[in-house]
C-alpha cells in the first residue's frame, strides 16, 4: 500500500513540477500579450526554445517582454509626454520672446519719436538763431 501512495505522490510532483515550469516560462509571453508588446508571439515561440535550451533564453526574455509598454513605447523613458512637455515649453519661450520684441519694438519706436522730436526742435532753433543772426 505504501508503494502505491509513493508512486502516486511520484506522479504528483513529476507533473506539478512540468506544469510549473510551462507556466513559469510563460511568464514573459503574458506580460508581453498584457502591453500589447508587437513581438509577442516571437517572445511566445522563444519561451518554448528556452525550455529546450535549459532555461538560458528565459531571463532575456524577461527584460524583452518588459521593455515595451504601449503608452510611452519602447524603453524607460516617457516619450510621448516629454515631446508634449517640450512642445509647452517651446510654446511658452515663443509666447515670451514675442511679448518681448513688441515691447523693444514699442520703446525703439518712442525713442525714435522723441529723438526726432528733439531733432526737430533742434534744427527748428538752428533756423531761428540763423535767421535771428542775418
Amino acid at each position: 500500500m505504501l508503494d502505491y501512495v509513493a508512486l502516486g505522490l511520484l506522479f504528483f510532483v513529476a507533473i506539478t513540477l512540468f506544469y510549473g515550469i510551462i507556466a513559469i516560462h510563460d511568464i514573459p509571453y503574458e506580460i508581453s500579450k498584457h502591453r500589447n508588446h508587437p513581438q509577442q508571439d516571437a517572445i511566445h515561440v522563444a519561451g518554448w526554445v528556452s525550455l529546450f535550451t535549459l532555461h538560458v533564453l528565459w531571463p532575456f526574455l524577461w527584460i524583452w517582454a518588459t521593455l515595451y509598454r504601449e503608452d510611452r513605447g519602447w524603453g524607460f523613458q516617457n516619450q510621448k509626454y516629454a515631446e508634449e512637455d517640450e512642445s509647452e515649453s517651446l510654446k511658452n519661450q515663443l509666447a515670451d520672446l514675442q511679448e518681448r520684441f513688441n515691447q523693444m519694438e514699442k520703446t525703439l519706436s518712442e525713442t525714435s519719436r522723441s529723438t526726432s522730436n528733439k531733432t526737430q526742435q533742434t534744427e527748428t532753433s538752428a533756423t531761428q538763431s540763423a535767421q535771428g543772426e542775418q
